[in-house]
């Protein structure tokens, strides 16, 4: 059966159900598509869910201290209950290490001032008031496990850090999903699961909407392409990717849950540590778990993989190698025997920034390369998204004239041309999950 609606969304991750909350609102009839069973089931059910402030981008910061205030307010945002009950935030602080990758955070500490993002200046000294037994050796550059400096201090101490209190993780990113879904769902918006795009249809110059691998074609004037590490495909199909100059790639990343060093109650007393210094970045788990993740050195291999449906699911040396990286800082951190944790894909640009963007079809928008480090930004990428879309459909070249989109809670407008398909690749970029 062939059905008509105002806009397909491709995915029904955060971002993909944040873009269907929004355009329903303004009385825009949605449908998102996805190939798996559930709202958040793809990438965003392995994402470590942080929130925080610290991004190389004067932008990137503006977004995330925007986000922050979506997920304070997460309920009255909604204007749904969900049955299932509600993601919650939970504000831990974050510890972040000064290092000569991050300019001893000068940039981001600008950024942080003009968004009055309070932060206190942490001494070597003082860390141990926020991490018991540090070890305050530097370990800069990373090196990888094959090397035989590999765990090696370099003689120096650590600069520092700065603690910024307001920071912290979301409870559950997979529910969180699905109370946008069923906040969509409340203003008119429909949902299609363990469907598969198999074809972006064109009439007259223009996108004319999907058909689906069973034969289903359903019409539409607008597609939005939020399918994460499916991205670079479905660009592809749109005939849109060879003109683009900034394009995305699925790359495998794996994420390890270890339990807290013994006599440390991490759960209760824990916090999210960004530290640079030996390349990972980490935060609480329930079960007084410490769950670390990879800042993307560039000394370590990037497993990139070309086939998004079909990759190796086994942990790596990835593991192993990020686990000991955090036990240089954090003392007698221990590598389980068995492997626990999440292995998953990132939806990675060429600078590691995203694409929030029209397309060269008329018709066909981007929400992608979200590279690990958007689901903080969903809130405020489905409002930026429509009020794009929006503007576009109405005539607007966004090429020429960039939409300016104003973040309602700091009250400032952001120049969505930031994150076009056709800049310059960022050079302030981390190029890391940073972003």
């Amino acid at each position: 059966m062939n059905q008509k609606v105002d806009a397909v969304i491709i995915g029904a991750g955060v971002i993909g159900c944040a873009v269907a909350f929004e355009m329903a609102k303004r009385g825009y009839k949605t449908l998102n598509v996805d190939k798996l069973a559930d709202a958040g089931m793809g990438s965003t059910s392995g994402s470590c869910a942080i929130i925080r402030f610290h991004y190389s981008t004067t932008e990137g910061v503006a977004m995330a201290r925007e986000g922050y205030y979506y997920w304070l307010d997460w309920p009255k945002y909604l204007e749904k209950r969900d049955p299932d009950g509600l993601a919650a935030y939970r504000n831990v602080g974050a510890l972040v290490i000064k290092t000569p990758v991050n300019h001893n955070l000068s940039r981001v500490k600008a950024a942080l001032d003009d968004f009055g993002v309070s932060y206190l200046e942490v001494p070597p000294e003082e860390i141990h008031r926020y991490l018991p037994n540090a070890n305050l050796s530097s370990y800069f550059p990373q090196k990888w496990l094959d090397d035989p400096e590999f765990g090696q201090p370099t003689g120096e101490t650590i600069p520092g850090a700065i603690w910024v209190p307001e920071s912290g993780y979301i409870s559950d990113p997979k529910l969180s999903t699905h109370n946008l879904m069923v906040a969509a769902r409340a203003k008119g918006a429909e949902f299609l699961f363990n469907a598969r795009v198999a074809e972006i249809l064109k009439k007259d110059g223009r996108t004319a909407g999907v058909q689906l691998a069973n034969g289903t074609q359903i019409e539409a004037p607008v597609v939005v392409n939020v399918a994460g590490p499916h991205s670079h495909i479905v660009n592809c199909m749109a005939g849109v990717e060879d003109a683009m100059n900034i394009k995305t790639r699925p790359m495998k990343q794996e994420v390890a849950h270890v339990p807290a060093p013994e006599g440390l109650d991490w759960e209760r007393d824990g916090y999210m540590l960004s530290d640079g210094d030996v390349g990972c970045y980490s935060r609480p788990e329930v079960g007084n778990n410490i769950l670390i993740g990879s800042e993307d050195p560039e000394c370590d291999p990037r497993l990139w993989v070309d086939d998004p449906d079909n990759y190796d699911l086994n942990f790596t040396d990835q593991y192993k190698c990020m686990v000991m990286r955090e036990s240089m800082r954090v003392s007698n951190l221990s590598i389980p025997n068995q492997y626990q944790g999440v292995v998953d894909l990132y939806d990675c640009s060429d600078d590691w920034i995203p694409i929030y963007d029209k397309s060269d079809l008329p018709g066909f928008y981007m929400a992608v390369g979200t590279s690990g480090n958007q689901y903080k930004n969903a809130p405020v990428v489905g409002a930026m998204m429509t009020e794009l879309i929006e503007a576009c459909e109405k005539g607007q070249d966004h090429d020429m004239d960039p939409v300016q989109f104003h973040l309602k809670y700091t009250r400032r407008n952001l120049n969505v041309g930031f994150y076009s398909r056709n800049r310059e690749i960022n050079t302030d970029s981390s190029f890391s999950v940073i972003g």
